[in-house]
Formats: structure tokens, sequence, C-alpha cells
């Protein structure tokens, strides 16, 4: 087996307007289904060169910079509200009138994200990097614009830690694997935590996972009648736990509907799979896998997500013990 793995980092990618409604219930970061649905139209658009037919971008990590969600929160207003716009204004007459709109919740994000690599040579490596290049300057990333990232150079000429390149990681090497990490850096990367909601469930005697989601989440206020103040209780876990969207369940059986589209394509009705995840500084993760993410096709419960390589390793040493 190789133990030397292949790299793309991506640093201080900045998206423009990316969407922020990653279910019915959640409002916030992307769902991971945008991010590796972004690595999987990259590497689409790349294998169309005939010297990039073969390679593979496996496994995906997302360090998040900056996130800058597009809400507005007036004075004494209780709640946010989501900043949208309506363009453009529609001629009515002599004058104009704003049209009818569907409520889009966007956000600007600056991210870094670390893509292994499969299949890809040595020798390939000049015409990867400007294949890359050309590629994400025609992107979307979940429905955002990049407006810009860091330049990508090679090793020879790389003059700066700063700028996006291939990075070669000796899964033996310590100190390749601190480089690969520390390439993260500034910023919070996302994982998954399932476990948790699945420990909170057992300990709520299985009900309702949304219920015990919320439990885990909500922020509860304690009154103190000395001091005349409420006071915030600590959350039942720490970290940064979000709720995260990072997949699909089909409720139909695959087949065909009345006017669908493509009718050589089979369909299915699906909802999307909500579940409990945190971001974790850089600096904390002691492997390059601990922080990648991949799909996951589960024919028998109808599951199409995107799981975390630590939730994956954990369940696999559970399943030895």
């Amino acid at each position: 087996m190789n133990r030397i793995k292949t790299y793309l980092l991506l640093r201080q990618v900045k998206i423009h307007n990316a969407n922020a409604f990653s279910s019915p219930l959640t409002i916030g970061f992307p769902a991971m289904t945008a991010w590796l649905g972004a690595m999987h139209a990259l590497e689409r658009k790349l294998r169309q060169h005939e010297a990039l037919s073969g390679i593979r971008l496996k496994k995906l990590a997302v360090s998040c910079h900056d996130f800058d969600l597009q809400t507005y929160k007036g004075p004494g207003d209780y709640v946010n509200s989501v900043i949208i716009t309506a363009n453009p204004l529609r001629k009515k007459g002599a004058s104009f009138e704003r049209p009818p709109f569907i409520e889009e919740a966007r956000v600007h994000l600056n991210v870094s994200l670390l893509i292994e690599i499969d299949g890809l040579m040595p020798g390939d490596f000049p015409i990867f990097e400007e294949k890359v290049t050309e590629a994400l300057e025609r992107m979307k990333i979940a429905g955002g614009d990049i407006l810009n990232f860091s330049p990508i150079q090679d090793a020879i000429h790389l003059t700066s830690t700063r700028h996006s390149r291939i990075l070669l990681v000796d899964e033996k090497n310590e100190e390749d694997k601190r480089r690969a990490i520390r390439s993260l850096m500034p910023g919070y990367v996302l994982i998954e935590r399932r476990q948790l909601l699945q420990q909170r469930q057992e300990e709520l005697n299985h009900q309702d996972t949304l219920q015990a989601m919320l439990d885990l989440l909500a922020l509860h206020y304690e009154y103190d009648d000395e001091h005349d103040t409420w006071n915030v209780q600590p959350r039942k876990e720490k970290g940064w736990l979000v709720p995260i969207v990072t997949g699909f369940k089909g409720l139909t059986p695959l087949g065909h509907v009345a006017n669908q589209r493509d009718a050589s394509t089979l369909h299915r009705f699906a909802e999307p799979v909500l579940t409990l995840g945190e971001f974790k500084m850089a600096h904390r993760f002691d492997c390059v896998d601990d922080m990648m993410w991949q799909y996951h096709y589960d024919e028998n419960k109808g599951l199409y997500v995107c799981v975390n390589e630590q939730m994956e390793s954990d369940e696999e040493v559970k399943g030895e013990d």
C-alpha cells in the first residue's frame, strides 16, 4: 500500500453569496453535500483533459476562516431577518415595482479546502495546477461565486506557504502530517459528531432525534434571585456544536414519475439528513484523515450521505472491540 498521499490545498477561497439554507430546518454553514459536490464537479472538469483522465478526487476537508451570514437585526428586534434582494426592478407603467421573490439565505465565506487526489502522476503536476486554476475561475461552490483564491504554485517556485499548492504527505512521517494540518490554520475544521446525538437519544429512551439535537444545542437561562440576573447554563457537551446536513435519505423506491425531465434516469423522492457537527481548530487534530469527508451510499437504508473519516474509524474500532 502506498503510504505517500497527494493532496490539493486550495487556500483562502473567498465565496460570495453561497446558499445558507442547508435544510428546511437550518440556516448557516452550507451542507457537506455542497462541498463534496464542488469537489466532484472539479474532478469532472479536470478529467476532460486527456492527461488527467485517470485522476480521482476522493476526500475533502473544509477549514472556515471567515463567515458572514447575511442577516439583519434592528433596534428592539427579537430575531434576525434574512437580507434579500429582488433584482431587477420590474417596469410598471411610468414607474418600477419590486418583483416577487423567494426568501433565500446567503453567506459570504472564506475557506481553505484540502482535497485528496488519487491517480495523479508527478509529471502531470504542472498541467493539473493549470487546469485547476482554469476550472475554479468558472465554478461556483454551494451556489456562491468564487471571488478569489490563493494562486497555485509548485513546490520549486513556492515563495510563501500561504499559496495554494500540491502536498505530498508520508503517512509515517509526523512532520509531513503536521505540515498538512498547519496549512489549514487559522481556521475551524468541520467534523461529524453523530455519536453525541446517538448517545443523547439513548439517554432520552430513543425519543425524537430532533428533540435530542435541540437538547444538545439549546442555551438554557436560569434566574438568579439574589442578584436579579439571568445566567446562561453550560451546555451538556463541550465544543462548538452545530446542526449540519450530510446527505439525503430516500423516501420512495427508485422508479419513474410522470413528466420527469430525463426518462432514462430513475427518480426518487428524498429528504435531507440532519445530524450534529463540530467546528474544531485545525491544530487540535493529530491525523489528516480525521478531518476528511467522503461519499457513502447505503442501498439497504436508502442513504446517500457524506461521512467523516473520524466517525468511520471510531465505529470500526468499536466493531473490533
